[in-house]
């Protein structure tokens, strides 16, 4: 792989109005994650020095969106869509003074591999552009790549296609690595004479041959040049990213007892020999390790789930929950930004958020860690071997020592020493006969109000 160092251009200004959609084309998800995330997280493996996204229609909004995933992005604006190299040349001030290769992608195309990225860097070290391509089983509208040799002598675009050239299978897409100088001197002199009067990118191919520069294509398979236009399209997508995902899991050693309802998000990392059952579902920001057990029916989301761990079935991970070893999470409970200490049980329906649970503590069914006051957020903390009896309310903030025990349905309003046992239910009394007494007599009015 070429040693130059590398600056990434993503085109993000489209408004894909064939999604039929309020939100920006590149901000529809696959895998829990907008299209152009996918694409950066490709181009990291040449861990680009610089990043210039380059936004046009709902520009605030992608902006905000794409910053939060890495604060180190630039942005810079396209205000008229006049083209791929006009947006490409909006990155000019930014990498001015850039020396090394641009590599330009597409926020709507998020399945380019690192793998095929590191083979175009490969490729630079003897060509001075190097564009990617695929060989289409319909070229239809694609641009055609015209080869003679090992030489890419130009990129022609459908609409100005002759008939022989159309007849090429070789297509552009519209991936395009080239020193940032060169990349930019060749932009300066693209013209606009074409059946849809823009500014070609790929007409800096023909201008770098006429200019005595070799030009090379790359080649990939179809799958990954997928752009997303239309919400079949994104929905095809997330098909073909959900069927690999499960794929690479599978051969990495996980087991998906029903691989076809097992649903991932675009960071999930699964170790090996994790078994998962039907119907899990991750979200963003999960990780389970080696050995662990996710049941059916579970839901996760921003959780580590530690070695021999068991979550489920029917249960729900929020961001923020840690399972240490041996931590169990049966059916019906919720853990939010709490953590459950090496063998520490919360069997059924319960909520746990905002807590840390001891080691070998057990939760019994029906508690609630009474964590927000309408304002703020305040914790629990159970001690080590902590038992908490069934129906508890904890009313945060609170302690319950290590050792400590409370009685089913115990309200805690105060700390709880080690060892000791905490009670706060009303004494029980039994009106004799008054039961049958109030069912005789709420029938009775019934009786009279139906009459």
């Amino acid at each position: 792989m070429s040693s130059k160092p590398v600056a990434l251009i993503l085109l993000a200004a489209g408004q894909g109005s064939r999604m039929n959609s309020d939100l920006p084309k590149v901000l529809h998800q696959i895998g829990a994650a907008p299209l152009a995330i996918h694409a950066l997280r490709a181009a990291s493996v040449l861990e680009p020095e610089k990043t210039v996204v380059v936004t046009g229609h709902g520009a605030d909004q992608v902006e905000k969106v794409l910053a939060k995933h890495d604060d180190q992005l630039t942005f810079a604006r396209q205000t008229e869509q006049n083209g791929t190299a006009h947006a490409v040349d909006q990155a000019r001030d930014v990498l001015g003074d850039f020396e090394g290769d641009v590599v330009v992608l597409y926020g709507d195309t998020p399945f380019v591999s690192g793998d095929t990225l590191e083979r175009m860097a490969e490729a630079r070290a003897t060509a001075d552009v190097v564009v990617l391509g695929f060989d289409a089983a319909d070229p239809g509208r694609y641009g055609r790549l015209i080869t003679k040799g090992d030489t890419l002598e130009k990129i022609v675009e459908a609409k100005d296609a002759n008939p022989e050239e159309l007849a090429v299978t070789l297509c552009n897409s519209g991936v395009i690595m080239c020193d940032a100088r060169t990349i930019f001197d060749l932009i300066s002199r693209v013209g606009n004479d074409n059946a849809s009067g823009e500014y070609y990118l790929t007409d800096i191919v023909g201008l770098a041959r006429a200019g005595g520069m070799s030009a090379a294509a790359v080649t990939c398979d179809e799958a990954e040049t997928l752009g997303i236009n239309t919400r079949a399209e994104l929905a095809a997508a997330e098909t073909a990213f959900q069927a690999r995902m499960r794929t690479d899991a599978l051969e990495n050693g996980v087991s998906l007892a029903q691989p076809e309802t097992t649903y991932f998000a675009y960071d999930t990392v699964l170790g090996r020999d994790a078994m998962i059952g039907p119907n899990v579902v991750f979200g963003p920001d999960v990780t389970v390790e080696s050995g662990a057990e996710i049941k059916a029916f579970c839901h996760l989301e921003g959780c580590h789930v530690s070695q021999g761990a068991v979550v489920g079935p029917f249960a729900r991970l929020r961001p923020g929950a840690e399972l240490e070893e041996g931590a169990k999470v049966g059916n019906f409970v919720e853990i939010k930004n709490a953590t459950l200490a090496e063998g520490a049980k919360v069997n059924h329906l319960s909520y746990v958020g905002d807590a840390h649970v001891g080691a070998s503590a057990n939760i019994g069914a029906g508690t609630i860690t009474c964590n927000y006051d309408g304002v703020f957020k305040h914790r629990t903390t159970i001690g080590a071997g902590a038992f908490i009896g069934s129906n508890t309310l904890l009313i945060a903030p609170v302690d319950v020592g290590a050792d400590a025990m409370t009685g089913s349905g115990t309200v805690v309003t105060e700390d709880v020493p080690d060892g000791d046992l905490a009670l706060s239910r009303v004494r029980q009394t039994n009106k004799t006969g008054l039961a049958r007494k109030l069912m005789q007599m709420l029938r009775a009015k019934k009786m009279k109000k139906d009459a």
